[in-house]
């Protein structure tokens, strides 16, 4: 094939094609087999390459705090009490695809940041729209966005994740404003997109925490309704050559 053919398939943004096609050309393989054989090659090339760099984009927008952790790593070791069925259901994507969410606690050092984030890594390479982001910077990006009159065109972004991951929920004291904002994040989610949020503190104890009945009340019906929880256990993971 000539050179200005293959530019054309640049051009088309074609680049899958174009790398399977120079690939074929040096395989004594490929020439000996018939043009619908050889064009289906092409056809199947692109397609996963557009697969691939939709995950990576997908991985990129996620800004995941651990962009290294996956299932595949994860420390199965009695004394977390994870549940292998469990997590291996949450991998397979159903909970997303049925809008459910998923609470993850344990004390620190345990393991839910990284369990979340290989979650969501997993959610991002099965195709879903994906962010990670700890609670008390959620909070201020939202406070700022009260004042330069962005808070609706964030919520609608945020609306619009297939996953939002927000991380160290409860780990510090949340005011008026702080609790109206997570409810306006959870409204817009409910039944629709899933959230997983992970603590220090248990779910049965949030209630207290937020401190306001009312709102504790329609905060916890949106995101506890629905949803799978993992209470990690056992001591620190964080000594240096363990995995998660």
């Amino acid at each position: 094939m000539n050179e200005h053919t293959l530019t054309q398939l640049r051009d088309l943004r074609l680049d899958g094609m174009v790398r399977a096609i120079e690939e074929q050309a040096t395989s004594a393989a490929a020439t000996k087999l018939g043009f619908d054989e050889r064009f289906a090659m092409l056809v199947q090339a692109e397609t996963a390459w557009r697969d691939d760099k939709r995950v990576q984009r997908l991985l990129k927008a996620a800004k995941l705090k651990v962009s290294s952790a996956c299932v595949e790593d994860v420390n199965w070791r009695a004394s977390r009490a994870l549940d292998r069925e469990l997590v291996a259901a949450l991998a397979g994507g159903d909970w997303i695809r049925n809008a459910q969410n998923l609470l993850i606690t344990g004390a620190t050092g345990c393991g839910k940041t990284w369990l979340a984030c290989a979650l969501a890594h997993q959610a991002a390479r099965s195709g879903f729209s994906v962010l990670y982001v700890r609670a008390g910077r959620l909070f201020d990006e939202l406070h700022v966005a009260h004042g330069d009159g962005s808070f609706a065109r964030r919520l609608a972004q945020l609306a619009k994740l297939d996953v939002l991951v927000i991380d160290d929920f409860a780990i510090s004291p949340m005011g008026a404003s702080e609790r109206n904002d997570l409810l306006e994040v959870l409204d817009d989610r409910i039944g629709s997109k899933s959230t997983l949020m992970t603590s220090q503190l248990p779910v049965k104890a949030w209630h207290a925490y937020l401190d306001d009945p009312t709102l504790a009340d329609a905060i916890l019906d949106r995101i506890v309704h629905s949803s799978h929880r993992i209470a990690l256990k056992g001591a620190t993971l964080r000594d240096p050559g363990k995995d998660q």
